[in-house]
């Protein structure tokens, strides 16, 4: 028998995998429910329906997000080295960013509690990319917090194009074209 404890842990983590799966609209109680072995009294004694769900589901996966971020950003190396960690850091590119994938969700966009920890995660990688950036040795008119913005619309960019074409190589090419723009030697 699981613990109640087990049991929300259940319905978070099959609610993230069908947010990044499915969607919001495509994600639906049932579904939830079926993937966590959890039935209805369970989840709506835990959560105030879907959107309390949700709401869990995107904050744990925006936190996750950010503490990957954060461990290469915050590494070893020179700051170029840093963003390069991140950028080359194993990923499943085509299934996408499940942070980013949210932005085209449009129930997510119309829900101001659902948008805030998207708004926040991407709020928080530029602050935290212009801050690794303004370490750089960049030339002098390279603009931190406007470069910061082209990794992320770079990374961004780059799971669409792969998902795309159904190969990764476009995002490994979108990603090797920021960081030689860069500099990196990596």
């Amino acid at each position: 028998m699981y613990s109640m404890a087990d049991t929300v842990e259940r319905l978070i983590e099959s609610t993230r995998e069908l947010l990044w799966e499915r969607g919001y609209v495509g994600t639906s109680p049932k579904a939830i429910q079926e993937r966590a072995g959890a039935g209805q009294g369970s989840m709506y004694h835990h959560f105030t329906g879907k959107p309390g769900l949700a709401k869990a589901a995107i904050d744990r996966t925006a936190t996750q997000l950010r503490a990957a971020a954060e461990a290469q950003l915050s590494g070893p190396g020179t700051p170029l080295d840093r963003i390069t960690a991140y950028l080359r850091r194993e990923r499943d590119v085509l299934r996408g960013c499940p942070i980013g994938r949210l932005t085209l969700d449009p129930d997510v966009m119309a829900d101001e509690t659902l948008r805030a920890p998207v708004t926040e995660t991407f709020t928080w990688l530029r602050t935290r990319l212009t801050e690794v950036l303004a370490e750089a040795d960049l030339p002098s008119d390279i603009d931190p917090a406007k470069t910061a913005a082209t990794v992320v619309a770079v990374l961004q960019g780059g799971y669409v194009l792969a998902r795309a074409a159904g190969d990764p190589t476009p995002f490994t090419d979108a990603v090797d074209g920021v960081l030689a723009l860069l500099g990196s030697t990596e």
